[in-house]
């Protein structure tokens, strides 16, 4: 039974014996055995009595186990819903509420309070613990595990994930797995990752950047991640020398800078260092090649669409920029006011259109409908510019 997303990114792992994930105490879990924990969940979920389409909101810490949920639930066909395990039992209850989720996953220390909120809106709830344990692992040891993918088609939802809701409510932003599996491709292809690649990650997972960024291109190109629980210097320089790349936000490079033991040598067998999710001061764009000798590639990207933009992988990595539009994706600059195109050069408002693009906002059409065109663009509310090269610069947020 096809199923786009599973088939390109967790099927090949099956029979590959060498590492997925390298965890901080130095052991490993296969690709083989990486796949295995992925079919106890979508076993798991299938019992729990859960179907293609249904919902699962995860608030559980970064660990092998909660990676493997986001595998289980594209085999099982169910839509990933990640939340901020900074998130409160109000803000959690939100989101159960407008997602109409149909299991809850917890860290055991939260499940008291969300108890009675799961039960209000008519969700299960399981624990899973950062160590392994819990009810979801008990129902995970005594699963079937699933021998086949379900069904699913390329148009059909993978994920939910919630806006920051700095402007209003949050919104559920629905990625479907052409959406997933596009981005996927494009920056595999783009920053040139492969098998040879071992990937620092030390992002959070409940986010595009840790988990579909980071997990899924790595999957496609058939790598490996040193799977770290957070941002640690100590760990990260421990760790560099075993590592090919890194993906990490602003701060992880002005913390390592800040650090005496960073040097040259540590990275000088590194192919990559990538950073979104905040701009990069040129200071520290500069800073860190005279360090390093190595020029940060720095990329822009948002919940509703993954990534729009990155500086090249060959030629000028342009301080202050984000680069050029992806393979696939259009970007043009245009009035807020009036939705026209604007000169080259000029500040607007950046629309993009590709195949990255969600397919809108879970139950809100209003909403839907006054950001994402009916041609395709979807209308960002960041400010920018184009330059006559064609670099992106992002300049600020549209005001409302």
């Amino acid at each position: 039974m096809p199923n786009p997303l599973f088939d390109a990114l967790f099927a090949p792992l099956a029979g590959r014996e060498t590492p997925f994930l390298i965890l901080p105490d130095g052991r490993t879990i296969s690709g083989a055995a990486f796949l295995g924990h992925c079919a106890r969940v979508a076993g798991a979920l299938t019992e729990a009595g859960l179907k293609p389409g249904d919902r699962m909101a995860v608030q559980v810490e970064k660990s092998p186990e909660a990676l493997a949920l986001y595998g289980g639930a594209v085999m099982a066909g169910v839509v990933f819903l990640p939340l901020n395990t900074a998130y409160t039992a109000d803000e959690v209850a939100y989101f159960l509420a407008d997602a109409g989720a149909a299991l809850l996953l917890c860290d055991g220390s939260k499940a008291a309070a969300l108890a009675p909120i799961a039960a209000r809106c008519g969700s299960q709830l399981m624990v899973l613990n950062a160590d392994g344990s819990g009810s979801f692992a008990e129902a995970m040891a005594s699963a079937t595990p699933a021998a086949q993918p379900a069904d699913r088609s390329a148009d059909d939802l993978a994920a939910l994930l919630y806006t920051s809701g700095t402007t209003g409510r949050s919104k559920g932003a629905m990625l479907s797995q052409a959406n997933l599996l596009s981005n996927a491709e494009v920056l595999r292809d783009l920053w040139r990752f492969s098998d040879r690649d071992v990937l620092l990650h030390a992002l959070p997972i409940f986010h595009t950047h840790g988990l579909f960024v980071a997990t899924n291109t790595l999957l496609l190109a058939g790598g490996a991640m040193i799977f770290l629980p957070k941002l640690d210097v100590d760990a990260l320089i421990a760790w560099l020398p075993k590592a090919t790349s890194l993906m990490g936000v602003p701060t992880f490079y002005t913390r390592l800078l800040d650090d005496p033991r960073f040097t040259r040598d540590l990275v000088s067998h590194f192919r990559l260092f990538i950073s979104g999710s905040a701009p990069l001061l040129a200071e520290t764009h500069e800073a860190f090649e005279a360090r390093t000798g190595h020029r940060i590639l720095e990329r822009y990207g948002m919940t509703e669409t993954n990534m729009n933009t990155s500086n090249p992988y060959d030629g000028e990595r342009r301080a202050g920029t984000v680069g050029f539009p992806l393979p696939g994706v259009a970007l043009k600059v245009t009035d807020p006011e009036t939705g026209a195109p604007l000169p080259q050069g000029e500040i607007g408002i950046l629309e993009v259109r590709g195949p990255n693009v969600f397919m809108g906002y879970w139950q809100m059409p209003e909403k839907t409908a006054a950001e994402l065109r009916a041609d395709g663009f979807f209308i960002t509310g960041d400010l920018g510019r184009i330059d006559a090269e064609g670099y992106v610069t992002i300049v600020g947020r549209q005001r409302i």
